[in-house]
């Protein structure tokens, strides 16, 4: 994919001024506004008809991938680059400042940092990070920890000129001899999978492209399934075997999903006896399987879809252990002989409760370790499957967050497990679920000496929105912050996809924390931190409730006196976005600054374009307004579609030019409409990297160069200088 450079002329305007103040509201007369064009674009649907002024904004992958632009999209680009100058010449008071943040940021990271060794089938795995570098070492060392080391994957010099570099994933043979592995170098979560003989160094010359990056082997060392995306949709759609040393034009393919709301994916047992096929939507699945010894095999399918049962598989023994929510809304554990998988042989081994989530499980010889969360929190518990004897691990924050880690081995009663909490440094322990003694292997080391744990407190506190429903909220902050409503708070949401937002330490955090910030988390309806009532309150004809959500944990931070309306800021991401373009519409003066990442704010329009990539899979999440129904509902709500000649908060917006996931052109369009009608001399920026996509920029270290600028933000307009 070829992207060439241009020269713009940026409309930019800077006068003189005799004051030397720096503070960005004494710049609001200097510079000139970018104004976009406008030319009316109409969208009739239900007899309803909306004005996009700037639907001209958008461009297919043609145009993007193109040698030589057209008028239109040089246009496009005009426009970027000129919002980017736009945003630089207004920072450009900061712009010390924003490198001084930076270096404090990455200067907390251990530069030459290694994993914890997990042990897999006879080598023990890592990456470290040599110093300076962005990229990381893949290694293994045979045996143990004395083995001699193996660079079986050199990041850095794979990344070596490339202006965006990311593993998709890695994986090798079953007889430890090849390492399949993929790469993305445009931003765009398409990977090419290359295959490495880890005796020779060489590369094979299979190589196989836009694939989601995974790659499974078959137990005969020869054969590798991936799963391919629709160039259009980048839908995962097709499932592919390949076989060693062919082109891959020979690969045959395996399964294809038709239903377009439907995606799919590929991967082993953690017996390794079978392989297995995963379709999925929103509310429903479906699993197929072959023997992993025959990858020429018969799929043979589990449990046929049906609408509204989710189902996942695990296999022990001689049964599949499924994790389902047929007539479980919280989900239950059965398990069915793998010879006959129908209903009626299901037994129950973990009912259904109303009270606790069940996430998932882990599977060891002894040992069941089951992942449920309990009041929005995770709580890990172990089973004995001799006596069926059981405990939980205990955890003394109020707020935290734990996970199951890397467990590749079956034969062993150590449990890997990860914790952290807003104030603890991610922490990995080995468990032994027999005695219930655990080790610390590692805790990420933060390089600061004034950072001590102790010096920041973390709360947990739940507040009532306006339907009487209590929303769970994680609160940290440095013990010397006052609270009397006198300091900054930054609040933090997401509520979608039933994503759940956990709090978790954050090193990167401290540059807030440590001048006076207060980083407040909203568990919101739409996540699953409190069930998957919860989601279902947050979706759909619901998905109100998620906005209100957050905007009454906004007025109750208020009037509990952690903050106060004139220092109130608010921070979401991607459908974390769409909340910031939301609540920015209904209730503008609560805020004082907003920052909204890759914000999804184009709704309507989005949903009814099914050649949009990902739109068919969001449909049981935001509704299909092919229906009038959630057409109305989501015209209600949409950012875009509600824009309003008023005054907004001070707003930093930022997008990639090659994301797949919400295009560049919904915060393209969203900045322009309102410069066009708002009522305040507010900041009003956007940065859009012409380099990255949805997950910005790759590398260690030139993501925080992002982080700088949004902290350089809200610093600004605390008149924070240093």
């Amino acid at each position: 994919m070829k992207k060439t450079t241009f020269l713009f002329i940026t409309t930019l305007v800077l006068t003189s001024c005799n004051s030397e103040k720096t503070k960005s509201t004494d710049k609001q007369d200097m510079i000139k506004n970018p104004q976009a064009n406008k030319i009316e674009h109409r969208i009739t649907t239900h007899g309803d008809t909306r004005i996009d002024n700037y639907f001209w904004m958008r461009l297919t992958d043609e145009q993007k991938n193109a040698e030589t632009p057209d008028e239109q999209t040089q246009n496009v680009l005009d426009y970027l680059n000129t919002e980017n100058d736009y945003l630089k010449a207004k920072m450009k008071h900061t712009e010390e400042f924003q490198k001084e943040l930076f270096e404090e940021i990455t200067g907390r990271i251990k530069q030459d940092d290694a994993s914890v060794p997990v042990y897999r089938n006879g080598y023990l795995y890592y990456s470290r990070f040599e110093k300076g570098q962005d990229y990381g070492l893949n290694c293994r060392k045979l045996g143990d920890k004395n083995g001699e080391e193996e660079i079986i994957l050199n990041q850095p010099e794979l990344a070596k000129g490339q202006s965006y570099f990311a593993i998709g994933g890695s994986s090798v043979s079953p007889n430890n001899k090849l390492l399949a592995y993929s790469t993305d170098l445009v931003s765009r979560r398409e990977y090419t999978i290359l295959i490495k003989n880890l005796e020779t160094g060489e590369l094979f010359s299979d190589k196989i492209e836009q694939t989601t990056g995974g790659i499974t082997w078959a137990n005969d060392n020869q054969t590798i399934f991936y799963t391919k995306k629709d160039p259009v949709t980048l839908r995962s759609f097709q499932i592919y075997k390949h076989k060693l040393g062919t082109d891959s034009s020979q690969d045959k393919l395996v399964f294809e999903e038709k239903d377009e709301t439907f995606s799919c994916s590929i991967y082993k047992t953690k017996s390794n006896d079978f392989l297995i096929i995963q379709s999925y939507a929103t509310l429903s699945s479906e699993v197929q399987f072959i023997d992993a010894n025959d990858p020429n095999g018969k799929w043979k399918t589990i449990l046929p879809r049906e609408e509204n049962h989710e189902y996942s598989v695990n296999h022990f023994r001689n049964d599949f252990y499924i994790t389902t929510n047929y007539g479980a809304k919280n989900f239950k554990l059965v398990k069915t002989p793998v010879a006959n998988t129908s209903k009626e042989n299901w037994k129950e081994v973990i009912p259904h409760r109303e009270d606790v989530l069940l996430e998932g499980i882990d599977i060891f010889k002894n040992f069941l370790v089951v992942s449920e969360r309990k009041s929005g929190l995770t709580e890990l518990r172990i089973i004995n499957w001799n006596d069926n004897s059981e405990h939980y691990i205990e955890f003394n924050d109020p707020a935290y967050m734990c996970y199951s880690s890397a467990n590749p081995e079956f034969d062993t009663d150590i449990l890997r497990y990860g914790y952290t909490s807003m104030t603890t440094p991610n922490s990995i322990y080995d468990y032994n679920m027999n005695t219930r003694d655990q080790e610390l292997k590692k805790q990420s080391e933060v390089i600061d000496d004034s950072f001590k744990p102790e010096n920041y407190q973390s709360e947990r506190i739940y507040i009532t929105a306006r339907d009487g429903v209590k929303v769970p909220v994680s609160i940290v902050y440095h013990k010397d912050t006052k609270l009397d409503g006198s300091a900054p708070l930054l609040l933090y949401g997401y509520g979608s996809y039933g994503a759940n937002m956990d709090p978790y330490f954050s090193s990167v955090r401290l540059s807030l924390l440590n001048r006076g910030f207060i980083y407040v988390i909203a568990h919101i309806r739409g996540g699953q931190e409190l069930g998957r009532q919860w989601y279902e309150d947050g979706k759909l004809l619901k998905k109100k409730n998620t906005f209100y959500d957050f905007i009454d944990c906004g007025k109750a931070l208020i009037e509990q006196k952690y903050t106060s309306k004139g220092h109130l800021y608010a921070q979401g991401g991607s459908a974390g976005g769409l909340l910031m373009g939301a609540i920015i519409n209904m209730e503008p003066q609560l805020w004082n600054g907003v920052i909204a990442a890759v914000p999804f704010v184009d709704v309507v329009s989005t949903m009814l374009d099914e050649s949009i990539p990902l739109t068919t899979g969001e449909f049981d999440e935001w509704g299909n307004p092919k229906n009038e129904e959630y057409y109305n509902y989501i015209k209600s709500y949409s950012p875009y579609d509600n824009v309003e000649a008023k005054d907004y908060p001070n707003l930093l917006i930022t997008t990639g030019y090659w994301d797949s996931q919400v295009q560049y052109w919904e915060p393209a369009k969203w900045i322009a409409k309102l410069r066009e009608l708002k009522t305040d001399d507010n900041l009003l920026m956007m940065s859009c990297n012409m380099e990255v996509g949805h997950g910005g920029a790759s590398g260690r270290f030139e993501r925080y160069k992002e982080v700088a600028l949004e902290y350089a933000f809200l610093f600004d307009l605390e008149e924070i200088v240093k």
